[in-house]
C-alpha cells in the first residue's frame, strides 16, 4: 500500500509540474526570454508625431 502513496505522489507532482510549465509558457506569449532582452536594447519605438517634434 505503501508503494501505491508514493507512486500516486510522484505522478501527481509530475501532472502539477507539467501544467504549470505549459501554462507558464502559454501566458508568457511562447516567448523563452532571449528575444525579450533583445528587443529591450533595441531604440524605442516612438509615435511619428513624437518623432517630428524631437527632430532637427
Amino acid at each position: 500500500m505503501r508503494k501505491l502513496e508514493q507512486f500516486a505522489a510522484i505522478v501527481v507532482a509530475a501532472g502539477l509540474a507539467i501544467v504549470s510549465y505549459w501554462l507558464f509558457f502559454s501566458w508568457a506569449g511562447g516567448s523563452d526570454g532571449y528575444n525579450r532582452r533583445r528587443n529591450l536594447q533595441q531604440e524605442p519605438k516612438m509615435p511619428p508625431a513624437i518623432k517630428v517634434l524631437l527632430s532637427p
